[in-house]
């Protein structure tokens, strides 16, 4: 089982920014089989540009609920999963350190699409998720937004599992 998540943040990286939105599906190798998604309040400003860019608004935000309001959720849909994103380093050491600021260890086995893309899908001129998805004419409608986000990422991963299924779990990275 996997849990696909992407995640935006505040800005900056796991040290000083926040989440402001997560979204989580959970995919058993064919299909989706349940998902979680919501803004977050990252309970401090969202930097000027990360706004722009995504979209998310200090106002969005505010109205938003806390991490440790939905904490037990995203625990609840990503038990006995392998955390899957693009560029899953970034992702996973946001969730990782809103988890730790709540005293709980987070640990998840993980998969990097980023990582198998290149590998399993040589000579792409790019393997950002935007320009990666537009290659391979996977639909992404609001670039930067986490639901949106994650669910190329599942079009993604699937077309890398039906590549080389093997493959895909010799890069698991342990928890």
């Amino acid at each position: 089982m996997y849990s696909i998540i992407d995640i935006e943040a505040t800005g900056g990286n796991a040290k000083i920014g926040r989440i402001t939105e997560i979204a989580i599906y959970r995919f058993d190798g064919e299909k989706i089989v349940d998902e979680f998604s919501s803004l977050i309040n990252p309970e401090r400003k969202i930097d000027p540009y990360v706004q722009r860019l995504t979209g998310i608004t200090d106002a969005m935000a505010k109205k938003a609920p806390k991490f440790h309001e939905v904490a037990k959720e995203i625990v609840t849909i990503t038990k006995d999963s392998c955390f899957v994103g693009h560029n899953v380093r970034f992702d996973y050491s946001f969730v990782q350190s809103e988890f730790a600021s709540l005293g709980y260890p987070f640990k998840m086995e993980r998969l990097c699409t980023l990582e198998l893309s290149k590998k399993l899908i040589p000579g792409i001129p790019s393997y950002s998720l935007k320009k990666l998805c537009t290659s391979l004419e996977i639909p992404l409608e609001s670039h930067h937004r986490a639901s949106s986000d994650a669910k190329a990422t599942v079009s993604l991963f699937q077309r890398l599992l039906n590549i080389d299924r093997e493959k895909v779990h010799k890069h698991l990275r342990k928890a």
